[in-house]
């Protein structure tokens, strides 16, 4: 089976958020969207924890680059 992508285990996240929130879903069909919401969140976060290190060790390879973290609104912490 091939890898699920980031972009499409994020967007079945966000449609299984949406549906549950109509609050329409009988108890089962909760608990099993509740456990396929986990193993999306699991996946996507797997996904984005692979792509930072990728990133940093892209930034590792090129000496003149450095990190600076973000704040929670995006902008840069001015250190």
């Amino acid at each position: 089976m091939a890898k699920e992508k980031f972009e499409e285990a994020m967007a079945k996240l966000e449609a299984l958020v949406r549906k549950m929130e109509t609050g329409d879903m009988t108890l089962e069909e909760s608990l099993k969207a509740f456990e396929e919401g986990i193993r999306l969140s699991r996946l996507c976060a797997s996904r984005l924890d692979d792509a930072e290190r990728r990133v940093e060790m892209l930034i590792a390879e090129n000496s003149n680059v450095t990190v600076q973290p973000l704040r929670e609104n995006g902008e840069k912490n001015e250190s």
